[in-house]
């Protein structure tokens, strides 16, 4: 078999537009998030999660998981898997912006605290 220049160059070319294409594919991916590919239609109820992850040294992690809308703190990797904290659930919404004096919202608690006014012609 007799092969010249060309079929090498072209080799060579297949092979870069291939690894174009895995560039491309992962620049996507960390753009866009990979996440982005299983939120899929008929997927919305699913019961658990990973919320957050962080590497702490290269063979342990702290993940943050979502069960039933409850919260577990888990250290993994090392010798053993740990359960750090848990359950947690998640906080109400905040009274005020934080800035806001406690004054202001000791005020506002006392106002909705308050016992209603009594009708007119009605002794208090």
């Amino acid at each position: 078999m007799v092969t010249s220049a060309a079929y090498y160059v072209y080799a060579a070319l297949m092979l870069g537009l291939v690894i174009g294409f895995i560039l491309v594919a992962g620049w996507l991916v960390r753009r866009f998030g990979g996440g982005a590919l299983l939120r899929l239609p008929g997927r919305a109820d699913r019961r658990l999660g990973v919320v957050e992850a962080m590497a702490l040294d290269p063979r342990r992690r702290l993940v943050l998981i979502r069960r039933d809308g409850v919260e577990h703190l888990l250290l993994l990797g090392g010798t053993q898997d740990l359960h750090l904290e848990g359950p947690i659930t998640r906080p109400g919404p905040p009274l005020g912006p934080p800035h806001a004096p406690r004054r202001a919202f000791d005020a506002i608690l006392q106002e909705t605290a308050a016992p209603p006014a009594t009708a007119p012609g009605q002794d208090p």
